[in-house]
């Protein structure tokens, strides 16, 4: 595989940074992963914008431009000739000192790597799995999509199965999200997902969903909420933006409809018609 490494189009084994970059030394960096449709990013403006508010707050001095990226994308899928794939895009701080910076990184290390996409057929539907791991609160004033991320990596070792994704609760026992993914659930006719304060990263794709609600007519509520609401629900799904919409077909004792919900058709309906069209934004 092929990926970009500042600038240039490199084969993965030859790409390298450098030992001092403090993207590894330090954690300090952010990344996005996205996927693409007839070789278009979807959603890359909205990617883009929570990429540079995490730079922002890392004090890493870029600027990425949407076209830019696009062409960096189609470069890609050209050279390892693929329809569509899956993108991350690495910003990592770049070369420093040993110790703390505290001045900005004018020089990052900018990475897009990518992969083939799983068959969607493997992702129609997951159990859905309580974790003993606790989530992070922010180490910041909000959770960023940085490299510290064994937290996740914490849940995800407690999970036996592909077909399987954990729910992260906080300190105070609240719903939080997934490993890798945000949660929603349907119940008294109006949808539901967690808010802010339990620590989320506020996905792109749950993003979408919430403005979709007002498409749809769905009323949405954001808070804090117990274990016993998902039990309660009727319906419940996943969201992230390689796997899109995942529905989510037992929970502790209790089976839901999954694909055959009828509140995560309407949304999913809804997705496949927005990819189809290009959109960039809802």
């Amino acid at each position: 595989m092929y990926i970009y490494l500042n600038g240039k189009v490199v084969p993965k084994e030859e790409a390298v940074i450098s030992p001092y970059d403090h993207g590894f030394m330090y954690g300090v960096g952010a990344f996005e992963t996205f996927r693409t449709y007839d070789g278009f990013p979807f959603l890359i403006d909205e990617h883009l914008t929570r990429l540079h508010e995490a730079l922002k707050e890392l004090n890493i001095h870029l600027e990425l431009d949407s076209e830019i990226v696009i062409e960096m994308v189609n470069t890609l899928l050209r050279k390892n000739e693929l329809d569509d794939a899956y993108f991350r895009l690495n910003v990592s701080a770049g070369v420093g000192d040993i110790g703390l910076q505290t001045l900005p990184y004018e020089v990052p290390a900018v990475i897009l790597y990518t992969k083939p996409l799983i068959e969607s057929s493997t992702l129609l539907e997951k159990e859905l799995i309580p974790l003993k791991t606790v989530r992070n609160t922010p180490e910041g004033e909000k959770r960023l999509k940085s490299h510290h991320y064994l937290n996740s990596i914490l849940g995800k070792r407690e999970l036996s199965a592909v077909n399987q994704e954990g729910v992260f609760l906080t300190q105070d026992g609240y719903i939080s999200e997934g490993t890798v993914s945000n949660i929603f659930w349907y119940s008294d006719n109006k949808l539901f997902t967690p808010g802010t304060s339990t620590g989320i990263l506020e996905g792109i794709t749950r993003k979408w969903v919430m403005n979709a609600s007002q498409i749809l007519n769905i009323p949405v509520e954001t808070g804090n909420y117990k274990l016993e609401k998902l039990v309660e629900a009727d319906e419940i799904f996943l969201t992230n933006s390689i796997q899109e919409l995942v529905p989510v077909n037992k929970f502790q004792d209790k089976k839901f409809p999954a694909t055959e919900g009828e509140i995560y058709n309407l949304y999913k309906v809804l997705y496949k018609e927005h990819t189809n069209k290009q959109h960039r934004s809802i």
